[in-house]
C-alpha cells in the first residue's frame, strides 16, 4: 500500500523525468538546426525570442486568467467561514495567504493561479461553496495549496517555453529549408535526412504529450500534498467524487484555463480510451480517488 511520502516521490521522480525528456527533445532540435544549416545562430535566435514571449504572460498570468474567468475578488467580510478556512491552512502549509476569488457559477469547480505564494490567488465557483461539506472543502483548498507551495505555477510556465520552443523551432527549420538554405543535399545522407524529418515533423506532438503528462503529474502530487496538510485524505476524496459527478460544466472555461481546474471543467467530455487520456489535462478522477484512499498517513 502506498504511503504519501511515496507517492510524492515517484510523482516528483517521474515529473523531472518529463523535464528532462523535454530538454533532451529541444536540444536535439537545435542540434539538427546548427547542423543543417552550419550555424548556431537560428537556435539561439529562436530560444530568446521564446523566453522573451513568455515572460509577460508569466508576469501578468493570474490577471489574464481571473479576467478570463470572470472571478470576482471577496473580502473577509464578505465570507468570513471561507477565509478562516484558508487562513488556517495557509498557517499549517507555512504559505502567505492568497488572495481568494468566487466565480459566479453553479459547477464545481476551483484552481490556484500566480507567479509565486506572495502573488497568488485561490478561485472557487459558487457552486463548490454550496454543495461541498466543510472537510470536502476544506481538501479541495488544501490542494490548491499544495500548487501555490509547490511551485506548479512556475513548472507550468516552464513547459509552456518548452513548448512554444520547440514549436518554433520545428517552423523555423521548415521555413528555411523549403527555401533552400540548408546546406547541400550532396553532405547530408538520405536515411539520416528522413528521419531526422519524421523526427522534426512529429517534435511539437511529442512536446504536446509531455506537457499534458507533467500536468497530470503535478495533480497527483498536489492531491499527496493535500492529503498530507489536512491530514484527511478522505475529505479530498469525498470532493473529487461530488465534483465528477457533478454534469454542469463551467461556463467561463477554456482550453487555455482548463489545466488549472482541480478537475476538467467541461463536463461530459473527460478521456474514456487510453488514446484520449494522452490528451487529457487532468488524470482520471477514480484514479486520483483511489490513490487517495489508498494512503497510509
Amino acid at each position: 500500500m502506498a504511503t504519501l511520502y511515496t507517492l510524492a516521490e515517484s510523482n516528483i521522480r517521474k515529473t523531472w523525468f518529463y523535464l528532462v525528456s523535454f530538454l533532451t527533445l529541444v536540444i536535439l532540435i537545435g542540434w539538427l538546426i546548427s547542423y543543417y544549416f552550419e550555424s548556431p545562430v537560428v537556435f539561439w535566435a529562436a530560444f530568446l525570442i521564446s523566453i522573451l514571449t513568455s515572460i509577460g504572460s508569466f508576469w501578468f498570468s493570474d490577471k489574464l486568467v481571473l479576467a478570463m474567468s470572470r472571478a470576482k475578488p471577496i473580502s473577509k467580510e464578505d465570507n468570513p467561514e471561507l477565509y478562516r478556512l484558508v487562513e488556517n491552512l495557509c498557517i499549517a502549509a507555512g504559505l502567505p495567504l492568497p488572495r481568494i476569488y468566487i466565480i459566479e457559477d453553479a459547477s464545481l469547480n476551483a484552481f490556484a493561479a500566480g507567479r509565486d505564494p506572495k502573488h497568488s490567488v485561490i478561485v472557487v465557483t459558487r457552486g463548490l461553496l454550496e454543495k461541498l461539506e466543510r472537510v470536502e472543502l476544506e481538501g479541495v483548498i488544501a490542494h490548491e495549496l499544495s500548487h501555490i507551495g509547490n511551485r506548479d505555477t512556475l513548472l507550468a510556465t516552464a513547459v509552456v517555453v518548452l513548448v512554444g520552443l520547440v514549436v518554433r523551432l520545428t517552423d523555423i527549420f521548415f521555413r528555411m529549408r523549403f527555401r533552400g538554405r540548408a546546406r547541400g543535399k550532396d553532405k547530408i545522407p538520405l536515411i539520416f535526412f528522413a528521419v531526422s524529418l519524421i523526427f522534426l515533423i512529429l517534435a511539437p506532438f511529442l512536446a504536446q504529450l509531455i506537457r499534458l503528462a507533467i500536468s497530470r503529474k503535478r495533480e497527483f502530487l498536489a492531491d499527496a500534498c493535500g492529503a498530507l496538510l489536512t491530514r484527511y485524505p478522505e475529505g479530498l476524496a469525498r470532493a473529487l467524487e461530488k465534483i465528477s459527478r457533478d454534469t454542469k460544466s463551467l461556463k467561463t472555461a477554456s482550453n487555455a484555463t482548463a489545466h488549472l481546474f482541480i478537475v476538467n471543467p467541461f463536463k461530459g467530455k473527460e478521456a474514456v480510451s487510453w488514446f484520449t487520456k494522452l490528451f487529457s489535462t487532468h488524470p482520471p478522477v477514480e484514479e486520483r480517488i483511489k490513490a487517495l484512499r489508498d494512503l497510509k498517513i
